[in-house]
């Protein structure tokens, strides 16, 4: 395949954008008439359609992903259902890559411009929850779809097909449909061992969605997150009997959070630290041998992010130093902060004003109330399901490993929603939505929303060439990716 990312990079000056706008145009064949508006109204309304009618099959497809509910590189049924499906449908699929046995990479179509699209299925642990508006879990304890990953997955996957039905069956129109099957999002980084195994080194344009309380399709940005495991060893004793003769791992982790906690104050005010002591000692009568602390580091720039966890590293070191124990740590994830599209974000905000909200029936009005009484903090009207966010920059505090794709290839995402207005990500309330018809509806507004969006890029290869100007003078020409988990391998027990 033909790596256009790598060649226009060389293009410098004046001439860049219409340099890429003659790579795009030779490579779709420039047969198409772009403005011929009527065959592309008609090319958009053919594959909504053929979303429309696969609306059975995304249910399926998350349906059956919202009860397997399996946490990040464990979820082996679901993305094989999605696989499996995407097989079904003609595209070709390759199973286990960049070492993630539930990543996988399909593709349909030949040639350029090549379409990536997304596709997440990991759930959340203890979030387990029925499709009801009061707290009753499946089985208590056990993961839940909190983050909608169900509906992501299975949005993306439908999308996928019928876009690709629609390339075989164009006139004069080019193109390869790919979808990237990305698990363990929520603290695994599963794209960033695709992005560092060069699986985007190839794509034109990565389009992505994610489930929300609302409609939004802006330019935006996030945090770039570095997390890391700090690990006390000391030595037991009796700590009445004995307590001389032992060295708290514990004393080693609270003083490394103290000192942590100081820095606070001399950390920018766009930074974020959260930890949780992942083990503290089995008994208060034995000196504890052994504790350990979780750390995430987050920052708007990546580079502020590793400046900001090497001085927690320094932090750590002097704890153990104080305390008489010994530290190590493991780097757990780390991702880069989004890298902001305007073209394609204003390409997709168009898409989905045009498709328009989620409107509720009576039952789900009365689910959506029932929901509300459970939520805390202001609250937006039921209706504000039907309407869609202005179009202005949006800085997120989030973090997200579609940032490392959005620094090696045009990138771009929104949300819809899925969730009743005012329900927080990572919250049962979300569970339960995604989970029944309001869940469903935003997913089939996210996969249209897709769908026409890849078919007008199919269709006008100068906003692929717009989106690539704009993705390499942001990033800048000299740019050259070091994910910041480094060479570390996926790790995939991290939920074990």
């Amino acid at each position: 395949m033909t790596r256009v990312g790598a060649k226009t990079q060389r293009i410098a000056g004046a001439g860049l954008r219409l340099a890429l706008v003659l790579i795009c145009a030779s490579l779709t064949g420039g047969a198409y008439a772009a403005n011929d508006s009527e065959a592309e109204t008609a090319a958009v309304a053919a594959a909504l359609q053929a979303v429309a009618e696969r609306r059975d099959d995304a249910v399926g497809l998350a349906m059956d992903i919202f009860d397997y509910a399996e946490l990040g590189y464990l979820e082996r049924r679901s993305s094989e259902r999605l696989a499996a499906y995407l097989e079904s449908n003609g595209f070709d699929v390759e199973r286990g890559v960049a070492d993630m046995s539930t990543a996988f990479i399909a593709e349909r179509g030949e040639g350029s411009p090549i379409i990536g699209i997304l596709a997440e299925f990991d759930a959340l642990p203890g979030l387990s929850q029925a499709p009801t508006p009061e707290r009753q879990p499946v089985r208590e304890g056990a993961p839940g779809h909190a983050c909608g990953h169900h509906l992501f997955g299975a949005a993306s996957t439908v999308a996928a097909v019928a876009v690709a039905d629609w390339l075989a069956n164009a006139t004069n129109v080019s193109g390869t449909v790919r979808v990237y099957g990305t698990p363990a999002e929520e603290g695994g980084s599963g794209k960033v061992y695709l992005t560092r195994a060069g699986f985007f080194e190839d794509v034109d344009v990565v389009l992505h969605w994610h489930p929300s309380d609302s409609n939004v399709a802006v330019p935006e940005s996030s945090t770039g997150n570095k997390s890391g495991r700090f690990q006390f060893h000391g030595a037991a004793a009796h700590a009445a009997g004995s307590p001389h003769r032992g060295r708290s791992a514990l004393d080693g982790v609270e003083a490394m959070n103290m000192m942590a906690n100081m820095m606070r104050e001399h950390i920018p005010s766009s930074a974020r630290l959260h930890y949780v002591i992942t083990h503290g000692g089995t008994a208060p009568n034995i000196v504890p041998e052994f504790a350990e602390v979780y750390y995430y580091v987050r920052h708007p720039k990546a580079e502020m992010v590793n400046a900001l966890f090497e001085r927690l590293v320094l932090a750590a070191e002097g704890a153990a130093l104080g305390t008489g124990t010994r530290m190590e740590y493991e780097v757990m994830h780390g991702n880069f902060p989004l890298l902001r599209n305007d073209v394609l974000a204003r390409l997709i905000h168009d898409q989905l004003a045009a498709l328009g909200g989620v409107a509720y029936d009576a039952a789900e009005s009365a689910f959506a109330t029932a929901i509300r009484k459970t939520l805390f903090g202001s609250l937006r009207p039921l209706s504000a399901a039907q309407e869609l966010r202005p179009f202005e920059f949006r800085q997120k505090a989030g973090s997200t490993d579609v940032g490392d794709v959005s620094w090696n290839a045009p990138t771009a995402g929104f949300g819809t929603a899925t969730w009743v207005p005012g329900t927080p990500a990572h919250s049962w309330q979300a569970v339960a939505a995604g989970g029944m018809s309001i869940g469903h509806k935003g997913m089939m507004l996210a996969a249209k929303v897709l769908a026409s969006t890849a078919v007008e890029l199919f269709l006008n290869p100068e906003t692929v060439a717009e989106a690539k100007a704009e993705f390499i003078e942001r990033r800048g020409e000299d740019f050259k990716y070091e994910p910041l988990l480094g060479d570390r391998e996926p790790p995939l027990d991290y939920r074990l």
